[in-house]
């Protein structure tokens, strides 16, 4: 039985802006009487940003819905998900991480749907952006990213330690011009805090989690726009049936071929994504895997299309977590991992044919 609404947070951003790596931090903050939800939307089909969460803590429970935009997938798919965590876990806080490519509006809305009104309490929604972005006109005019960024209770500029890299402008000029960007937004008044990810938790980012969300019924109502659906499928019955908060729903079961390897694809926002998982028997050699991530990145093909590669890898060396994204590459040992996936994110379809055959050599034999 629910007793006391669960604060709930929403943190939102484009791809690559260091969401997860947000997260990660604040669950380190978590008390340790209490217990933690985190639900993860991924635009790719396999799911990697859980096992890049590398959680070890009994207190947190992760959970992703992959596949598709949030057009789509905030509705029973999302909804299901959130239900299967509250019924587990009876969280004392709940974060959502909406894919970088979705509609932040769209999940809000579920949130504030009659049914959660006393389950789910609406805190401080978050928005990451990395302030190098908004002078390129692939993120400043997009209509995810901007809308992203007009829901958003507190805007946090990430990855600041990087600024004073960018030439010629420096940090300042850089927040700056973060600034008048949000003012030709119309969110003159929005708190902007700027954040490390080699650093703690700034101590105002941490008050603001908890205020509770601010209405805006202008950023609610958002024209309908037909897209593209993902190839993740729920029927629209089986919220229904199972009761809203029913803890058995079933879950996405991946089919391997004779080799050992489930391949999903998806498209959507302009975008398209290949992922691959292998079973966990399946070794790969680190070295190998390494070069195929700077081979992809750096090809013709792919490196002027690519926009995200992830990966969470049994290696020779160990696992390892691999991120990518403009042209930054982040490797980190994990601790533990049920197999091996892989997640290539670009504007145009690739010849994944050929990247599988690239993969599929990086395999110890």
């Amino acid at each position: 039985m629910i007793v006391k609404a669960i604060p709930t947070n929403i943190i939102t951003g484009f791809l690559g802006v260091g969401k997860t790596s947000l997260i990660k931090q604040l669950l380190a903050t978590k008390p340790e009487n209490e217990t933690w939800a985190v639900l993860v939307n991924e635009f790719g089909e396999v799911g990697i940003d859980a096992g890049l969460l590398n959680n070890s803590d009994a207190g947190i429970q992760i959970r992703e819905v992959a596949g598709g935009c949030m057009c789509c997938a905030a509705g029973v798919p999302t909804q299901v998900a959130i239900n299967q965590l509250i019924a587990r876990t009876k969280p004392d806080r709940l974060l959502i991480e909406p894919t970088g490519l979705g509609h932040p509006n769209e999940i809000i809305k579920v949130l504030s749907a009659p049914h959660y009104q006393n389950v789910i309490s609406l805190r401080s929604t978050l928005c990451l952006v990395d302030a190098r972005k908004v002078s390129d006109p692939r993120y400043s005019t997009h209509t995810n990213f901007i809308q992203q960024l007009q829901v958003a209770d507190v805007i946090v500029a990430t990855k600041v330690d990087l600024y004073s890299d960018a030439e010629p402008a420096e940090s300042g000029a850089l927040l700056t011009a973060l600034q008048a960007y949000l003012n030709d937004l119309q969110r003159i008044d929005i708190p902007v805090v700027s954040h490390s990810s080699q650093r703690d938790l700034p101590l105002e980012l941490r008050v603001f989690l908890e205020q509770p969300r601010r209405e805006r019924a202008w950023a609610l109502k958002a024209n309908a726009v037909s897209k593209p659906h993902s190839l993740l499928r729920v029927t629209a019955n089986s919220l229904g049936e199972q009761g809203l908060f029913a803890g058995n729903v079933s879950e996405q079961v991946l089919s391997f071929d004779p080799r050992g390897i489930a391949r999903k694809q998806n498209q959507g926002e302009g975008c398209f994504s290949c992922g691959w998982v292998f079973e966990p028997s399946q070794e790969f050699d680190f070295d190998r895997i390494m070069a195929f991530v700077q081979d992809q990145t750096k090809s013709t093909a792919a490196g002027a299309s690519l926009l995200r590669l992830k990966a969470v890898m049994i290696t020779s060396d160990g696992i390892a977590g691999i991120n990518w994204i403009d042209r930054e590459c982040h490797v980190a040992e994990l601790d533990d991992t049920l197999d091996s996936r892989l997640e290539m994110i670009a504007t145009q379809e690739l010849d994944w044919d050929d990247i599988e055959r690239q993969l599929m050599a990086c395999l110890v034999v």
